[in-house]
């Protein structure tokens, strides 16, 4: 296989770089782009693999984060999506090097921060971009020999043909430019002494680009007193260290807007959305409901039960304990989500405590455990989700323990604030940062499903149309002008 040479990074006039490209990225971030951003690093911050990188004197934050790299292969000037992946000759591993210290000084351009001689670290191998399928890549990270990063290209934001046609339309991209392609989640802190390595490979084949290999040295080289110094503040380390942004208030982000549109949509929508963003574990599987014609969307309460000891439960199980408090503290709209352990062989809750969430204004309960006076509490208007019928009491194997914590239920985790949107197809569990453009994106997607169904009602092939190209697109868009002007055309609108 041919290797990253001299003339490999002689030949790249410029490096260009995506912000944020893989959705498990974007979730962590806590922001999902509508369109590809970009910034350019320095043609002088390319090195090889085995390479030492210095992190400057007084910085705590140099961040790695694993990338396949782009090597264009001929001149493309303003390209069309269907021949931009033809333009590209090689792919190779990146390591995206940064010093977030310095991150408040470059204003989004990341020049200092991330274009340190050295910071852009390629190879060793190219593989050729004509022998693999771009949707099909795998790319993976290890420091000091742990995995830290694995994803792969086919649920990318952007695709590689989308980039370089995107880029085209303005920048000529010419043969050597190096384009970095965004990196997954698990992208964090190296110190001194770690070492970082990145390889992409092709599942399946013989194709690989060997492993990229980096090592971190502490520098002695001072910042000139004259220019930006390392300033750090907690956002700018948790972002370094790949730890989420806080969430939104959710009783900010639940608006009563937003819980509508949730609400007009099917939860199978909202988990095809969810996918699209790499959350694939955010449904509470295995329940049944004592509504379940009934649509939920609330702010997620959560209750823990630990195994039952009898002298613990003397002390936490009795009285006036958590599963009760937690209950009389309910408000309007919120859920309680109970992690019973998926302990079926008693009850979590039985018919007053459910009255009484539903006196208070719950939207639902959930629990994956048993639920005692089951008939009296399908009797309610408030649905409740739950694994089976029991009728011994809480104590027999649970104490209520603790409130408002992280927990597991039906398979997911679920924190307090979580958005919970319910119907017959399911239970899934939305972060509350990406909650508004996932409801945009899932009333679109409704939409034109909408559209293909009464094309395939009408007698149209589904090839093409589901999903649609170029050529339903089109014809969907003169559908929704259509549609626009039956709506204007309404007596009294």
């Amino acid at each position: 296989m041919e290797q990253v040479s001299e003339q490999t990074i002689a030949d790249a006039g410029k490096v260009i770089a995506v912000h944020i490209n893989y959705p498990s990225r974007a979730a962590q971030r806590g922001r999902t782009p509508e369109q590809p951003s970009y910034f350019l690093k320095p043609g002088s911050s390319l090195s090889f693999s085995g390479a030492v990188v210095e992190r400057p004197a007084g910085c705590e934050l140099l961040a790695f984060e694993g990338e396949i790299a782009l090597i264009i292969g001929t001149r493309a000037r303003r390209v069309s999506l269907e021949d931009a992946w033809s333009h590209v000759g090689h792919i190779t591993a990146s390591n995206d090097l940064g010093i977030y210290d310095l991150r408040y000084a470059d204003k989004g351009s990341n020049l200092r921060s991330k274009g340190g001689d050295g910071f852009t670290p390629i190879g060793p191998g190219l593989i050729p971009a004509a022998d693999v399928d771009p949707d099909k890549l795998r790319i993976r990270t290890w420091l000091n020999g742990g995995l830290v990063q694995e994803d792969s290209t086919g649920t990318l934001l952007f695709p590689f043909a989308r980039l370089v046609a995107d880029l085209s339309q303005l920048i000529t991209l010419e043969p050597g430019d190096i384009i970095l392609t965004g990196t997954p989640a698990g992208a964090s802190v190296a110190a001194p002494r770690d070492v970082v390595e990145v390889e992409v490979d092709y599942p399946g084949r013989s194709l690989s680009t060997g492993r990229l290999s980096t090592t971190v040295v502490d520098s002695d080289l001072q910042l000139a007193e004259f220019g930006a110094r390392p300033k750090i503040n907690e956002k700018e380390r948790a972002e370094a260290y790949g730890t989420s942004t806080p969430a939104p208030d959710p009783a900010q982000v639940l608006t009563p807007e937003l819980k509508e549109k949730l609400a007009s949509v099917a939860t199978a929508t909202l988990s095809s959305q969810l996918r699209k963003r790499g959350l694939n574990n955010v449904s509470i599987d295995g329940l049944q409901s004592t509504r379940p014609q009934q649509r939920v969307v609330g702010v997620a309460r959560t209750l823990r039960y630990v195994p039952n000891r009898e002298d613990l439960f003397k002390a936490h199980g009795a009285g006036f304990n958590a599963q009760k408090r937690v209950i009389d503290s309910l408000g309007d709209g919120d859920i309680l989500i109970m992690e019973a352990r998926g302990d079926k062989s008693c009850g979590t809750v039985g018919d007053i405590l459910a009255l009484r969430a539903q006196v208070n204004g719950a939207a639902a309960l959930i629990t994956d455990g048993g639920v005692r006076d089951v008939e009296a509490v399908a009797a309610l208007d408030m649905p409740t989700y739950f694994a089976n019928a029991h009728p011994a009491v809480l104590g027999r194997k649970h104490i209520p323990w603790e409130v408002d914590t992280t927990i597991g239920c039906g398979g997911t985790t679920v924190q307090p604030g979580d958005i919970i949107v319910a119907d017959a197809d399911g239970i899934l569990v939305i972060p509350p940062a990406l909650a508004a453009e996932l409801a945009e994106d899932s009333v679109e997607q409704e939409r034109q499903e909408t559209f293909i169904a009464e094309m395939v009602g009408a007698g149209h092939s589904v090839d093409g149309l589901y999903p649609m190209n170029s050529h339903w697109n089109a014809k969907y868009y003169d559908w929704l002008q259509v549609r626009a002007g039956n709506e204007q055309d309404r007596p009294g609108s």
